[in-house]
């Protein structure tokens, strides 16, 4: 068997990476060169084209692999090429962020074959875009009452896309943000930092879509984020000042307003367990989550 040769995804692979994902398209927030190419030097993820699919390596926990990307019959063949490699390295095969529909396609082709367990901290929260912008409803009442709060608090605000004209102001208030929020001590907080400040510093590489929210000229919030698929628009990204009453749900209305209506829903990501975010993600009624889980061999 040839050993598939993994390396680490550059800037220069974004159209052969892109152009397999949009092969078989997924709601799954990982399923952007976006992602993959800013978190792959924390997580330090390494991708390889087998039998004309994508596969991402992991060995942050041991040997795992990304659920393929490609046409369906490729995927299946990578999967058997998998199969036989983890059978040679005399470990399981493991696949990591499999969604339902992933894990339905596996089953039709081996039913019984493999199990799944679903992790509720990697869950994306999807909501629906014009539920997002309007925040109609008995439901969403104190989220409005945020809004007109801050509406009056700060008459002079203004929301402007990201552009050449305002992202190094971005990357300042990052920076101040970072400071504020004890990120140094935080060694997710500061790969999270680390994310936010090249997805900036790559914002037209990487073909992103931004909002700025500012406060008498001055950035108290900005977000990031970009397609992820025909019907999904997935936000990476958003930062606002916490003593900025009602910055945050601010800048999450009018982004979508602004970016985001071509699009029947907004994926936020997940929250990674952290109580408090949860909470927030939650309060906004997501329409589903998108549930990931880790695949295996059954024995």
């Amino acid at each position: 068997m040839t050993e598939p040769v993994f390396k680490r995804p550059e800037l220069e692979d974004k159209e052969i990476i892109t152009s397999y994902f949009e092969k078989s398209p997924s709601r799954s927030c990982e399923r952007t060169f976006v992602n993959v190419y800013l978190w792959s030097r924390h997580y330090k993820v390494k991708y390889a084209v087998i039998e004309d699919a994508l596969v991402f390596r992991s060995d942050d926990n041991g040997l795992a692999f990304s659920y393929p990307a490609g046409d369906a019959e490729n995927i299946k063949k990578a999967v058997d090429f998998l199969t036989e490699y983890c059978k040679e390295k005399e470990c399981p095969l493991v696949f990591y962020n499999v969604t339902p529909e992933m894990f339905g396609q596996l089953e039709g082709w081996y039913p019984g074959r493999f199990t799944v367990e679903y992790d509720r901290d990697s869950a994306d929260y999807v909501y629906e875009t014009e539920k997002l912008a309007a925040l109609a409803g008995k439901k969403l009442h104190g989220k409005r009452n945020h809004i007109n709060k801050f509406k009056n608090l700060y008459p002079d605000w203004t929301y402007e896309s990201l552009s050449d004209d305002n992202v190094e102001d971005c990357f300042q208030m990052a920076l101040k943000w970072r400071n504020q929020n004890g990120c140094e001590d935080d060694p997710e907080k500061n790969a999270e930092m680390c994310v936010t400040l090249n997805s900036l510093r790559l914002y037209k590489e990487l073909e992103l879509t931004g909002g700025v929210l500012k406060i008498e000229g001055k950035i108290v919030a900005f977000t990031v984020g970009e397609p992820l698929c025909d019907d999904t628009f997935v936000v990476h990204i958003e930062k606002a000042f916490p003593d900025v009453e009602g910055a945050y749900p601010m800048i999450n209305q009018q982004f979508v307003q602004h970016e985001c209506m071509d699009y029947k829903y907004v994926n936020r990501e997940e929250d990674t367990g952290a109580e408090g975010l949860r909470k927030a993600k939650l309060s906004y009624r997501p329409a589903f989550l998108e549930e990931k889980g880790i695949v295996k061999e059954t024995e």
